[in-house]
């Protein structure tokens, strides 16, 4: 007996807990009407998953819960337990013992249990659905239900059927791999949506990074050629500076013997015999040379002085005079330019005394500026004279020099070896001296190159990187002309602007953020994949699910229809009965974006076909009450004959039957013993003397259901 027990607390009329023990192929639940005998049945609808409330005769869950009597109060909460014998391992857990207990609270909250662990109710239809216990509770016939399956539509009575065939887990897989395949095609659409928002910055970031790697290979070619050009400037910077170096040295060092044999010379040529004279020609020359300095300051003093009174005058011009002042000194000044005739300032003399007449023109008062034009004026004629006494003065010396040179000349003739070679000294001297004057330009050429050069180094670093540094190791650099290095110096500063226009800052940055994308895009490309493999493998596996389906469904229908015909035949003493397929349209519209269009949908049902013996019938409506009751019954039993469930409840079943058919009825429950386990509530006595355990259902006047149980067996013995 798979059907061990039954527990029930609160639930309904069980105010407290009450077991039904079920150790027999057939239990019979009796008692009066009204006293909790379907609420047993109810019961195991109820921990069986059952979610309509209807089905137990309730509107909400608290319905369900013991609500109190005058002398028992209410529960606060309704529980049932089912115990099965699990040591065939017909339901799928490793348990000899397997308890199904749900409770219901006030609060309309649920709570499902396996062996005392919480779960899920999917996880109770799941677990028994493997063993033919399915929800749409062909296996527990209530009450006014038994004609349930007449009644029910084509598409419903085809799901009844599917149930009874025990192809429910079947359908619990097609159902799971059809949400689990509209979660995948989701999931595509949601990858595939991701996929195209990362698309135009994935192609961005990848020009990007195409950009940088343009700039890398300018970079590491532009690398490879400033470590070759600045081997080349370190090495030409190095050399000039110790070419121009040395060669500076050696010409200081010429310079030092060029002085020297030139001090010597001159000793020698002041050692001669034409010493006197020679040194009389010196003083002539240095007095000569006296008296042209002295006379070119006087000439530069006179000029000034001429320019600043020039100056007075412009401004005396615009100064108001005393005429007899101005008559005076322009007397005064006519007086002394007409003694100073005689001088060789015949020009000047003219120009002042021109000064004077414009002075008498003059008409404004000006004792401020004019006595400041009379000191002037007299200081221009001090410097005058001092000219012309100096001119004359040079005059004279410069005949006295040219005669004593025509005396010492002919004293000079021994000496013209000294003087030539005083002469070619100083030739050398220059010479040593524009050589040094050029090898400091040299110098200072080679030093700003070298200044250039750490520059230019310097900049490249900030633009390269400090690897630059590196150009120092390298050997073997072959030197070409400086105006090759030069032009690749142009070429370089070209590469430069180009490598600044690249702009590589950030490129890391860039690079790591295409990398992550690429390997996002790359993943997401993964996924679809996946999804798509997942999709065709679940594609597969609901087809071959519906071939599975539709295989076993056939057989079981073919089995189910010679079952039926049998037990119909049985019932009515002939007639035939057939269950067939048909299919039913259906209209549905579907929302278009042009408007609203019809389409059908084509759904297949189960049909039931009659013929009863002396009597034509062209439909299930046309069935009495009794004749309906056979035909359910027939079919109900038929549906278990062929696919077995562990238990079956029938509630009342045999209510419209006669005593030729309960009969019958109760030979097909002892066949039907053989192969489930039948818990029978009835009023039928022909259905309880085919039970080996009777359990009677008494209420009080607290309201409570009461049980008590007879062991057939033992009541015969204590008959006897």
């Amino acid at each position: 007996m798979l059907l061990k027990r039954l527990e029930v607390s609160g639930f309904k009329s069980f105010a407290k807990k009450t077991s039904f023990d079920f150790n027999a192929a057939v239990v019979a639940i009796v008692g009066p009407n009204g006293s909790g005998k379907s609420n047993v049945a109810e019961s195991i609808r109820f921990v069986l998953g059952e979610q309509s409330m209807k089905s137990m005769r309730s509107k909400r869950g608290e319905d369900l819960i013991w609500n109190g009597s005058n002398t028992v109060p209410r529960a606060g909460r309704a529980s049932a337990a089912i115990i099965f014998d699990n040591t065939s391992r017909f339901l799928a857990v490793d348990f000899d013992e397997v308890s199904v207990e749900r409770t219901v609270h006030r609060d309309g909250a649920h709570e499902y249990r396996l062996n005392g662990s919480v779960v899920r109710l999917k996880d109770i239809q799941e677990l028994l659905a493997g063993a033919n216990i399915g929800e749409s509770g062909h296996h527990i016939i209530s009450q006014g239900e038994a004609d349930k399956i007449l009644a029910a539509s084509p598409a419903d009575r085809r799901e009844m059927l599917e149930d009874a065939l025990g192809i429910t887990m079947y359908q619990y897989k097609k159902g799971e791999a059809l949400k689990k395949l509209d979660k995948t095609e989701e999931n595509m659409r949601q990858v595939e949506a991701l996929r195209r928002e990362i698309a135009p910055h994935l192609r961005f970031l990848r020009r990007q990074v195409e950009k940088i790697e343009r700039a890398e290979e300018l970079r590491r070619a532009a690398r490879e050629r400033f470590h070759v050009y600045f081997k080349r400037e370190e090495a030409y910077v190095l050399t000039a500076r110790e070419r121009v170096t040395q060669e500076y040295a050696k010409a200081e060092e010429e310079l030092q013997s060029v002085l020297g044999r030139s001090t010597e010379a001159r000793a020698q040529l002041e050692r001669s015999s034409d010493d006197a004279r020679s040194s009389a020609l010196l003083t002539l020359s240095r007095d000569l040379e006296r008296a042209r300095a002295e006379r070119a300051a006087a000439a530069r003093a006179a000029a000034r002085l001429q320019g600043e009174i020039a100056a007075l005058s412009r401004i005396t011009e615009r100064a108001t005079v005393s005429s007899v002042d101005l008559m005076a000194l322009a007397e005064r000044s006519e007086a002394e330019l007409e003694s100073l005739r005689s001088a060789p300032l015949d020009a000047v003399f003219t120009f002042v005394r021109g000064i004077f007449e414009k002075m008498r023109a003059l008409t404004r008062d000006a004792p401020a500026e004019r006595k400041e034009l009379e000191s002037r004026t007299e200081e221009y004629d001090a410097a005058v004279r001092r000219e012309n006494e100096l001119a004359t003065f040079e005059a004279r010396t410069a005949a006295e020099l040219e005669s004593l040179r025509e005396r010492v000349e002919t004293g000079r003739q021994k000496d013209r070896e000294n003087e030539r070679v005083l002469f070619e000294l100083s030739a050398a001297e220059r010479d040593v001296r524009y050589r040094l004057a050029v090898l400091e330009s040299e110098r200072e050429r080679v030093r700003l190159v070298d200044e250039e050069f750490v520059r230019e180094l310097s900049e490249v670093a900030a633009l390269l990187g400090r690897d630059i540094l590196e150009f120092r190791s390298l050997t073997d650099i072959p030197d070409v002309p400086r105006e090759d290095q030069e032009r690749e110096k142009r070429e370089l500063q070209k590469v430069k602007i180009r490598l600044e226009e690249a702009g590589l800052m950030g490129s890391d940055d860039i690079v790591k953020e295409y990398r992550e994308a690429n390997e996002r895009e790359s993943h997401l490309e993964k996924e679809i994949a996946d999804l798509t493999a997942a999709s065709e493998q679940l594609t597969v596996l609901i087809r071959d699910l519906d071939a599975e389906l539709s295989k076993r469904f056939d057989e079981g229908l073919h089995a189910i229809n010679r079952e039926f015909h049998r037990f119909f035949s049985l019932l009515f003493e002939g007639g035939t009965a057939a269950l067939t397929r048909v299919r039913e349209v259906r209209e549905r519209r579907s929302a278009l974006e042009d408007g609203t269009e019809e389409s059908e949908q084509v759904i297949e049902g189960i049909d039931i076909a009659l013929t009863i013996p002396r009597k034509r019938i062209q439909s299930l409506v046309m069935l009495s009450g009794g004749e309906r009751a056979l035909t359910s019954i027939a079919l109900i039993f038929a549906m278990s004959s062929v696919n077995p469930p562990p238990f079956l409840i029938l509630d009342e079943t045999d209510a419209a039957l006669d005593e030729a058919n309960s009969k019958r009825y109760g030979d097909m429950i002892a066949a039907l013993s053989e192969k489930s386990q039948l818990v029978v509530i009835t009023h039928n006595r022909e259905t309880m003397s085919r039970a080996q355990i009777l359990y009677g259902v008494t209420m009080g006047g607290d309201g409570v259901s009461k049980v008590l149980s007879v062991k057939l067996e033992d009541a015969v013995k204590v008959a006897k």
